[in-house]
């Protein structure tokens, strides 16, 4: 369990007493601190802009580049082909008004001709237009999920290409969001709103240039919608960029916590602090509701705004149109038509741009986190080319003033001045209190942490390998060359043999045959004394051992951690509290195995318990980061009132125990051996059958889905009028574009009055449709955070308080 973790739950549980008024108080919090796990990796925030956007396309590789072409030309000419519409059609509504009309000197063979020929091209155009819109669709949902598994490729390799002080600052759960929930925000808007994006801006400038070609008089005033959008835009996108912004970080905190609070189950239950941790995961719940509001009222208000900008230019164009053909600047009906619907194709267009640029702000917000994170600065490693056979790790390693303190403590020295060699093929212990640096050799042997070539610099000194300085050598070969043992076992969810195959990894062998790796690995097991439990498993090698290895006994999980740090065969062997965290009879087996590994290996043994150390070749005892005594276990005991004889004394070891009878301890008791197999063969269990639900089809969810959140109908009751109200708007314009063509058949007086009358009931409509889409905007998105809210809010108290074996 990380120190995150601890620290949550040691607060969870010191709090648990306070109450609701805390949880108020850390409410009034939340706005000012994203939680403390990750201020410095917050301080590096950047604010969003769309240009991150157009940086995502450039995640693309050549053929994708090709396939991104066909799909912007596609949807290009997808939107080419619906301007030209209007002039075919302008051309037919005056032929049908001149045939109709007084004194009209076309036959009907000619009406029938030009007819004819006109409505086949509308056909072809709108073949044309489907076709190209289909390659565009496609094409471009290729290219999202392309473009999202390259960034999220991208974002793993640097991650995993940082400085572990990097990786302490990053908050717990940020990079699992990242990589899912944003990583799927960039996906949509690639693959769903691109071809909205450039058919839109295809047909609004194909309809300005048919527009301007018949009369650039009613195309400018009418345009003046577009400036009124264009300010709208200007003024509601940043703030809802911002908005998101805000809300996903609020995501990613409720995402820490509840990484932290899963990942340390066991601890959390046994300390019953699930109320009190459910209830700091609640306060970041209502903390994107909160902030959810904000983005709510800018959406509601740029939806309601450009749909009153784009009906009341209806009725601006419509009034003005008729004016300037009643004053005979325009010659005939088709002339009318043709701009008129050109330009308002072209304001109309205006409000499907605004949902994928809606949709684009938030891909820029969440673009954010992952370009925070590939323009970070990685890990030097130019000049690390030293590795066998210009180098050799089975050497003596010397630590010669070395100089450390942790980036998150700079103030605090870790080591001060260390001077240590440990010899090649003896093992060396390091004791001493907590915080003495024990930990911190580690680190720096690991290359966890890089000191400097400046003696200047605080974190100064040199590490020898041999006659080479640690830092000179090949990163991956030399970490293939060091085997670390750790307190806490990691294992992944996978088989026995996967999880020690991974040892293999960096090293010659990484590539071999099956066999060769198979014969490696129960080689490796053998000596670990891993293939005596191993061979009692029904399925041996490839037996799955749950998440974190939780279907196997903490020795067995410590021994399979051996089997993978010496399948390698490294040079170098660590052991950082190895025996700790097991019960007596799993250390005597773990402490067995390591001692028969140690013989002939350069080994650096980490210990609380000095009985497990005894043995060893030297004995360095650490204060403050310094090394105090240095010498064998009797010659330290023969220093009076030293610090090694001191703490042998506290722990009264028994220095005349008798040796351990390894072939006593070999075996496991049988019936253990069967609880163990019974576990892991167990595939579900009655706790996990509650995953296994009925499932329902559409209409059946959706009728569930209202009945659980009928406490929302004060949201989705105006979402439906609302939505309803939006929808009448296009039917009733039909109607009153009806109207106006068969105002062209009036004259003088009537032919005005017609036109103030219907350009007014444009406007009307126009109110209408901006209050419908308006409402509609607010409450569908204060609604959908609150249901996400809700949903959230009852999945985690649902999980959180599932029997341990759910969790397994």
């Amino acid at each position: 369990m990380g120190h995150s973790s601890k620290r949550l739950i040691a607060q969870s549980s010191k709090e648990k007493s306070l109450g609701d008024a805390n949880n108020i108080k850390d409410h009034e919090r939340l706005s000012s601190s994203e939680g403390k796990g990750g201020e410095e990796f917050k301080k590096n925030e950047r604010p969003a802009s769309l240009g991150n956007y157009i940086r995502v396309l450039s995640y693309t590789r050549s053929t994708d580049r090709v396939i991104l072409t066909i799909a912007m030309l596609s949807a290009i000419g997808s939107g080419v082909a619906l301007p030209l519409m209007n002039i075919v059609f302008g051309s037919l509504v005056g032929n049908f008004n001149g045939y109709f009309s007084a004194g009209t000197s076309l036959t009907e063979a000619q009406f029938k001709s030009t007819v004819s020929r006109l409505s086949l091209y509308i056909v072809y155009l709108f073949i044309g237009k489907f076709i190209m819109t289909y390659f565009a669709m496609y094409c471009f949902r290729v290219i999202g999920l392309r473009v999202s598994a390259t960034l999220r490729q991208d974002y793993m390799r640097t991650l995993f290409a940082q400085p572990v002080s990097k990786l302490d600052q990053v908050p717990v759960g940020a990079v699992t969001n990242t990589i899912t929930t944003l990583s799927n925000s960039i996906q949509q808007s690639v693959s769903d709103k691109l071809t909205i994006l450039f058919q839109s801006v295809a047909l609004l400038v194909t309809a300005y240039i048919v527009a301007f070609k018949y009369s650039w008089a009613l195309t400018l005033v009418t345009s003046s919608a577009l400036l009124f959008i264009f300010g709208v835009a200007s003024v509601t996108l940043p703030r809802i960029t911002r908005a998101q912004q805000s809300v996903d970080k609020a995501n990613e905190s409720q995402s820490s916590i509840a990484a932290e609070i899963f990942g340390s189950i066991r601890t959390v239950v046994s300390l019953g602090a699930e109320g009190n941790l459910a209830a700091k995961y609640a306060l970041w719940i209502e903390e994107a509701r909160q902030r959810g509001r904000t983005m709510s009222f800018f959406l509601g208000a740029q939806l309601g705004l450009i749909f009153f900008a784009m009906y009341s230019s209806y009725s601006l164009a419509f009034w003005f149109g008729l004016k300037l053909y009643r004053d005979g600047h325009l010659a005939s009906i088709d002339t009318v038509i043709t701009v008129f619907f050109s330009v308002m194709m072209a304001v109309s267009v205006m409000g499907r741009i605004a949902s994928p640029l809606v949709i684009m702000s938030k891909a820029a917000s969440a673009a954010e986190a992952f370009f925070q994170m590939l323009d970070s600065e990685k890990l030097d490693l130019s000049g690390l080319s030293l590795r066998d056979p210009n180098a050799s790790a089975q050497t003596d390693i010397v630590f010669e003033n070395v100089h450390f303190s942790y980036p998150s403590r700079p103030d605090t020295k870790a080591l001060n001045g260390l001077n240590a060699r440990f010899e090649r093929g003896k093992t060396t212990a390091l004791v001493g209190p907590s915080g003495s640096g024990k930990s911190t050799i580690v680190a720096l042997l690991e290359r966890w942490y890089q000191l400097s070539r400046s003696r200047d610099n605080r974190d100064s000194g040199t590490i020898y390998i041999g006659d080479h300085n640690i830092n000179d050598l090949d990163l991956t070969w030399w970490r293939s060359q060091v085997g670390l043992v750790q307190q806490e076992p990691v294992l992944f969810n996978d088989t026995i043999y996967n999880n020690i195959a991974l040892g293999l990894i960096g090293t010659k062998w990484e590539h071999e045959t099956d066999e060769i790796k198979k014969s490696l690995i129960e080689r490796a097991c053998y000596e670990a004394f891993a293939d005596e439990f191993i061979q009692h498993l029904p399925e041996g090698y490839e037996t799955p051992v749950g998440e974190n290895g939780t279907k196997l006994s903490g020795g067995q999980r410590q021994r399979l951690a051996i089997a993978r740090s010496i399948v390698r065969q490294p040079a170098v062997l660590i052991l950082d509290e190895a025996t700790s965290a097991i019960d007596v009879r799993g250390e005597k087996i773990v402490q067995a195995a390591l001692d028969r590994l140690s013989r002939n290996r350069t080994t650096i043994v980490i210990a609380h318990r000095l009985s497990t150390i005894r043995q060893a070749d030297r004995i360095i005892v650490l204060k403050g980061g310094v090394d105090i005594e240095q010498g064998t276990h009797e010659e330290l005991l023969g220093i009076e009132d030293g610090v090694y004889s001191s703490l042998v004394n506290a722990q009264r070891v028994d220095l005349l125990h008798d040796e351990t009878d390894i072939s006593d301890m070999t075996e496991e008791p049988k019936e253990d051996l069967e609880t163990t197999t019974d576990s892991i063969c167990q595939s579900v269990d009655e706790d996990g059958m509650q995953l296994l639900t009925k499932s329902r089809g559409f209409l059946g969810s959706v009728g569930l889905f209202l009945y659980e959140q009928r406490a929302q109908w004060r949201f989705y009751l105006p979402v439906l009028i609302s939505t309803a109200g939006a929808g009448a708007a296009y039917p009733l314009q039909s109607w009153l574009f009806a109207k106006l063509i068969a105002v062209f058949q009036y004259s003088d007086q009537r032919l005005a009055h017609a036109a103030n009358f219907w350009a007014l009931m444009f406007f009307i409509l126009a109110l209408g449709t901006a209050a419908c889409y308006g409402t509609m905007g607010y409450f569908a998105s204060r609604f959908s955070a609150e249901v996400s809210s809700v949903y959230r809010t009852e999945y985690f108290h649902n999980v959180l308080n599932k029997p341990i074996p759910f969790h397994d």
